[in-house]
């Protein structure tokens, strides 16, 4: 179970540092709110990733796996929303708009801060999917609804450092400066990656609907 839990760890890790909105919703707090609000959004995504293992150990990779189509559909809707991100991010780059990361300025208590990221994760198609994954994977492999369980707190754990990071290094002012000051650059990187990642998930639900 370890080996197993390990394989699919680092594969979770890589999509929690690859763009997406957690991070947009971690680096826009720390940007405009700080380091301390930036911390608890990182906290509340922690917390929707224990919310995502138990609904997945009670079920829900079951009905996924059951009626595969739902999944297709989810990739479509995903990968169209990426897409949408990534269009959105390139267009901003190429006039010289609004940046898509903008600065969160308005006034936010923890309990908003934390709750901002626990519905974000909640909401985020790309953490729904990367669900659907692990469940399929460590199911198929004979794990048992409890061991899925207690694969969460691992998730949790990751998502602290790798938001944590995010949010230390965006809160401080050199980083603020250099947002400023490259934000076409970092909107271009972003937009690729976002397009690139929604591209990916709509060519892998036309292929499921292949005969």
């Amino acid at each position: 179970m370890l080996q197993i839990f390990l394989v699919v760890l680092s594969g979770v890790a890589a999509a929690q540092a690859s763009p997406g909105p957690n991070m947009f919703a971690v680096i826009e707090t720390a940007l405009g709110r700080g380091r301390r609000a930036a911390l608890l959004v990182v906290s509340g995504i922690a917390s929707g990733t224990l919310v995502w293992a138990a609904l997945v150990s009670l079920g829900l990779g079951a009905i996924f796996a059951s009626v595969p189509s739902l999944l297709t559909v989810l990739k479509f809707i995903g990968g169209a929303y990426l897409c949408y991100m990534g269009f959105r991010g390139l267009r901003a780059a190429l006039r010289g708009g609004e940046a898509t990361l903008r600065a969160e300025t308005r006034v936010l208590s923890d309990v908003a801060a934390w709750r901002r990221g626990f519905f974000v994760v909640m909401t985020n198609p790309k953490a729904l999917l990367m669900w659907m994954a692990i469940a399929t994977f460590l199911f198929g492999a004979g794990l048992g609804a409890a061991q899925v369980l207690a694969f969460g707190p691992l998730v949790a754990i990751s998502a602290t450092l790798i938001y944590g990071f995010y949010g230390l290094m965006f809160s401080t002012g050199l980083a603020s400066r250099g947002y400023a000051r490259f934000w076409r650059w970092i909107e271009t990187a972003f937009g690729l990656a976002f397009g690139g990642l929604g591209a990916t998930l709509l060519i892998s639900g036309a292929r499921d609907l292949r005969p």
